[in-house]
């Protein structure tokens, strides 16, 4: 068996094997883990039951044996067994089987002691052991058909008559109809299951992308923000003495492009302190172009902008996506590229929108404490809308940033 071969593996004989009872019964660390409860309260209700039940069925049937202190022992006996459904599923199927079994034989009156066998295999059942609860029921139905047709004469009470088909018949459909009630239940079970883990996913999915959103973001802003900082910082280190009416520009620069940086930074932390909630400020899009070009002339970058086509109105999310395109590439001319020329080309389409980011190089190699993540915050967002991104050297010198982002919903 499973079990057996798994307890071989960790190593112990047969006595290990058997440490927690047979070894086809569920091993404790599966079943008494925190938080398990003993099912007192049904086990108690169906005791009482089943002992009352037993009490008015005995009354119509005269014929059987009356019922004793055996009798209630058994009953007791099959009852409590139920405490342990949860824990040995298939111990308590064929437990109860076999008790029920002993009850019938001992010529007692039929009752509610088929209620235990019925809550046993549902209960083995819906915990996966199929095959013990089929294993029981089969067993319960053979024992009967043999103590009824066959072994009756022998047994109490005397001068009992066999079982007629019908009787058969009927004990047939009980069998069957619990087992297919029980395999309803754990279809369903499994169903549900399912439809949690699926949700799970789908939330830690919706939170993993969520995360990969406000990380753009913070790229993003900062890269730009902080590369400007650090420009216009060297260039009024290097002028303080000099000319310090230009040192005076320079940290006015800082200031604008610290305090720009404060308020989106604030922005996006505020979605996370109330997730869903409206932002304060609309997201920045391509009319903020003219302010971006400012930015970069104030970190010695002249920015040529041209555009083709007539721009139409363009959905919040690709206009943020190219407006954050256009951005980081700026931002690594401004870092990465001997250049303090670049040009923003601007192609608008029936579908689509093309963004040609070019300067000339050569490229320096300086980096300016980026995180080299830019390219690829570039190409997660053209991909999140069905866009897609090229970035690499030009032939003849320099660096181009390429990307195609479309304009109706994917």
């Amino acid at each position: 068996m499973a079990v057996m071969e798994e307890q071989r593996v960790r190593g112990g004989g047969p006595a290990q094997w058997w440490r927690y009872g047979p070894p086809w019964w569920n091993r404790p660390d599966d079943d008494e883990r925190p938080g398990h409860r003993w099912p007192w309260r049904s086990t108690v209700l169906f005791t009482a039951f089943v002992l009352v039940g037993s009490r008015f069925s005995a009354r119509g049937q005269l014929h059987r044996e009356p019922l004793d202190g055996y009798a209630y022992a058994l009953l007791i006996v099959t009852c409590v067994l139920l405490l342990w459904r949860q824990r040995y599923p298939a111990f308590v199927a064929f437990g109860t089987a076999t008790a029920a079994l002993a009850y019938l034989a001992a010529g007692y009156p039929y009752g509610p002691v088929f209620l235990t066998v019925a809550v046993g295999c549902f209960g083995a059942v819906v915990a996966g052991r199929r095959w013990a609860a089929w294993g029981a029921v089969g067993m319960l139905w053979v024992g009967h058909l043999l103590l009824s047709l066959w072994l009756y004469r022998w047994l109490p009470p005397p001068g009992d008559g066999g079982a007629t088909l019908n009787q058969e018949i009927v004990i047939a459909t009980w069998v069957v109809a619990v087992v297919a009630v029980s395999e309803l239940a754990r279809i369903r079970r499994e169903q549900w299951a399912r439809e949690r883990a699926d949700r799970a996913q789908a939330a830690r999915r919706r939170a993993d992308e969520e995360r990969l959103r406000i990380a753009r973001e913070l790229h993003d802003v900062l890269a730009h923000s902080i590369s400007v900082i650090n420009v216009q910082a060297g260039v009024g280190l290097a002028l303080l003495d000099k000319d310090p009416e230009q040192a005076r520009t320079a940290l006015i620069t800082i200031k604008a492009a610290s305090k720009e940086a404060l308020g989106e930074v604030r922005q996006v932390l505020d979605t996370l302190r109330a997730p869903g909630a409206a932002p304060r400020a609309p997201a920045p899009g391509l009319d903020r172009l003219p302010e971006l070009v400012e930015q970069a002339a104030g970190a010695g970058l002249t920015v040529e902008v041209a555009s083709e086509g007539e721009p139409p109105r363009l959905p919040p999310g690709a206009d943020l996506a190219a407006f954050r395109i256009v951005q980081e590439a700026l931002t690594n001319v401004v870092r990465h590229s001997g250049s303090r020329h670049a040009r923003v080309h601007l192609g608008y389409g029936a579908d689509t929108l093309r963004l040609r980011i070019d300067d000339d190089g050569p490229a320096t190699g300086v980096d300016a404490g980026g995180s080299g993540n830019g390219l690829a915050g570039m190409r997660e967002r053209a991909a999140a809308l069905g866009g897609a991104i090229e970035a690499g050297p030009r032939p003849d010198g320099g660096f181009r940033v390429l990307a195609v982002l479309p304009l109706k919903a994917q």
